[in-house]
Parts: structure tokens; sequence; C-alpha cells
């Protein structure tokens, strides 16, 4: 792999995000197109680069409004960047905004492309809510009705349920099971104890207020101000400062019960927010005067079965980046690992040190390695900080190039599960 810079080297200038708040709670009233145009704008505002020399926007998010399909081009639009500039949505679950950055490295790589945007934004308090199919067709037929007679018999035959509306439900398509319950199931397959995920939990909590009150998440954070009264807002709220070991442990399973170790405690919290980056081509970061704080190297995308390995996509793409890179787990200095669930967590760092997933897996005759607990996620994680869909990827990128800077590493290690069985990696050099 070739680290020096080219002029069509995708090079990372800055990224920023709102803070992250739990569903329902400071971005209730907004829509995830509020919260990528308020990203939108911060960004450009932290960064300085004039929205007309802008190439493309790019944004992940999972939960589409139909309002704003292309949220994208939506968000844009308000952020002030100009009508001539493309915007696309992209979606891959947990990993859309991975998949909206990466998608952004080929445009500059290809060079068809110098400056992009590339991000994400999400609510999930506000999912669509639909009504029963016998309904939606009724609704549907009624733009044909005329009267009142017409409409009265559109009703008739409908049953007392057809007009309850479908409850949001986030489960697996293809296998009708809700993520938790294959997080539980993973942790059991891994022996992973009930305590052992409430240790890390707590310990992602510690770590994200003990960030938080030292100042080191605030290069990433771009105040949100919220109508009707734009009081901004200034810090995530997901952090549970005053939980402990022993809070953690009274809590009972929330999937599989009665003997479930995964709880509300050690699974991410539904989350709303939105973070970009802006990408450049090493010459365009040159010739706007732009310092680039890192350069995206290689990465991946794999997928496995979602019915037995849903969560454990890192597992599979953490070693296809390092091979490619010619690089050991021992280079990286800074790994930013999504926390879905702590047992997710715990169940790839195990997988990842076993001889025997190796061989059995990943075409390998030993482990690929132990990770450094102390270089992993230092300032907390999606457990702590929150996980609004597609808006992870990039906050996680942003993360691993401020860490890089603060710790003074050369390579991050970005890596995600994802619905659908699918997982996501990548490789982070510092520039100085």
């Amino acid at each position: 792999m070739s680290t020096d810079t080219h002029k069509h080297t995708a090079v990372l200038i800055d990224g920023c995000r709102i803070p992250f708040q739990q569903s329902g709670s400071g971005y209730v009233d907004l829509m995830s197109y509020d919260m990528g145009r308020m990203v939108l704008r911060g960004l450009l505002t932290r960064t300085g680069l004039p929205p007309d020399h802008l190439d493309r926007v790019v944004m992940g998010t999972v939960i589409q409004d139909v309002q704003t399909s292309n949220v994208a081009r939506e968000a844009a639009l308000a952020a002030g960047i100009p009508n001539e500039v493309p915007a696309f949505t992209v979606t891959m679950a947990c990993i859309s905004s991975n998949q909206a950055l990466t998608s952004s490295v080929d445009l500059i790589r290809a060079g068809l492309a110098d400056r992009i945007i590339a991000g994400g934004t999400e609510t999930l308090s506000d999912p669509p809510i639909r009504v029963a199919r016998p309904l939606r067709k009724r609704l549907f037929e009624a733009r044909h009705a005329e009267g009142a007679q017409d409409y009265w018999e559109l009703l008739e035959g409908l049953d007392p349920k057809d007009i309850i509306p479908e409850s949001p439900s986030i489960e697996e398509f293809s296998t009708g099971e809700v993520m938790g319950e294959s997080a539980d199931r993973l942790a059991a397959a891994f022996d992973i104890t009930r305590r052992e995920q409430d240790e890390y939990a707590l310990r992602s909590h510690r770590l994200a207020a003990q960030a938080r009150d030292e100042g080191l998440l605030d290069p990433e954070l771009y105040p949100a101000a919220v109508p009707p009264d734009f009081d901004p807002i200034t810090t995530d709220n997901v952090i549970r400062d005053d939980t402990s070991l022993d809070q953690l442990r009274q809590l009972p399973p929330a999937f599989i019960k009665p003997f479930g170790t995964v709880t509300a405690g050690n699974s991410s919290a539904l989350t709303d927010g939105a973070s970009a980056t802006l990408l450049a081509s090493a010459d365009a970061a040159e010739a706007d005067g732009l310092t680039p704080r890192a350069a995206l190297r290689d990465y991946t995308y794999v997928a496995q079965d979602p019915g037995t390995e849903l969560l454990l996509g890192p597992a599979y793409a953490i070693p296809q980046v390092l091979t490619a890179a010619g690089l050991r787990l021992d280079d990286i200095d800074v790994i930013e690992l999504h926390e879905a669930f702590a047992g997710q967590v715990l169940a790839v760092l195990e997988a990842l040190q076993s001889d025997t997933f190796a061989e059995e897996h990943l075409n390998r005759s030993s482990a690929v390695g132990t990770v450094d607990l102390d270089r992993l996620n230092a300032w907390g994680g999606s457990l702590s900080l929150g996980h609004p869909f597609g808006a992870t990827g990039t906050r996680l990128v942003t993360t691993a190039v401020h860490r890089l800077r603060v710790e003074g590493g050369r390579w991050a290690l970005v890596a995600a599960c994802a619905a659908g069985g699918q997982g996501h990696a990548m490789l982070i050099e510092r520039l100085s």
C-alpha cells in the first residue's frame, strides 16, 4: 500500500456532528432533514469552504421520510449549498454514513470529484407509522371517490384490526428477529457473561463522561439551535454519568426472557443526530489552502448469514483491511468499533483473538490478534454517545481522526456491524 500523497488521494479536512440526543428529547420535533441541514451548515462554517466549491453531497440515512426521500439533497439546499451541486442519499443500515463516505472516496480516487461532504442523519423520534395493508389499499382507491357513498363503500368489509396502526419494529426482514435477540445469542455463542457486558457498558459511559469533561469531544461538536426557542444544544445527553455496575445488574433482560443477558443498559439507545465530514483530493486541499488531517486508505465491506452472524461483520472485515495494508493489529494506534451492544463488541474481540475462528471462518492459520483495550473507543462509543443509525459511521471516523491528533498516533481502524449481517472496516492514516 502506498502512503504517498497523490492528487487523487482522498483526504479528510474536518468533521463534526450536532450533539446526539436520546430519541424523544432534544430533537423530538425535528425531521432528519432539519438535523442534516444543521450539520452541513456547521461543517461549512467550521471549514470556511465556499459552498459553491463542492462537487457532491452524500448522506446516509436508514428510516426515510417519504417527504424527503433524498434527504441529502433537501438538507443541502436548505444549508445554502447551490442548486448546481448534486446530492444523493445512501442506506446500508448502521453503516449508511460509512457507505456515504467511501462512495465519496471512490469519486475522488476516480477523479470525478474534488470536494465532497459525506455524512448522515437520522431521527428515531418520529419514524413513519403505517396502517395495515387492507386499509392502505382502500385509502389508495379513495383518490377516485366522488361522494360520501363511495367513501362508505370503501370501508365495507374491513376488520377492526385493519385500522390499528402498525407499530415500528426494528427487526430483520429475512429472519423476523430483532437485533437484540441476535446479540443475546451471539454473546452466548462466545461465552460472554452478563457481568462482562455490564462492565463494558459501564466502561463506555465512564470514558465518554471523562472525555466530555476534559473537552476532548468539543472539537467534533457543533451546537444545534432548535426552534422555537433556539436555545443551543451543546452536549450529548445519552451519557449516563450516574450509572453503576449495581444499577446495570438490576436491569431485566430486554429481548430473551427470563435468561437473556442483553439489557437496556448494555445496549445502545435509540438516538437522534447528524454528522458530516469534508473530504477532498490532495490537490484540491492544497489549492484551497486547507490542511488535511488524515488520508482515507483501505476499506472493505463484508456480509454474513443474518440468522447466525448478524453482528459479527467487523471480525471478518478487520483482517481484510489489515492484510490489504500489510499491517497487524499491533500497528494500529486508534480503534473505533461501533458499539451496538456490549455483547457484540466483546464477541468480535473474542473472534479476533481466536485461532479456531481464524481457521474455520477466515482461512487463516492463526488468530488476527488481541485488541489493546487502551486503544479501543477511548472516548466512549455508541453505547454512551448514542447511535443515530444513519450518522454513526462518520461520527466514528471523525472521532478516530481527532484521537489520532490528540494521541499522536499514525494509524486508526474504524469498524462497524450492520443489520442484514453486513460489516465494514476502514484504515485511516494521520497526516502531519
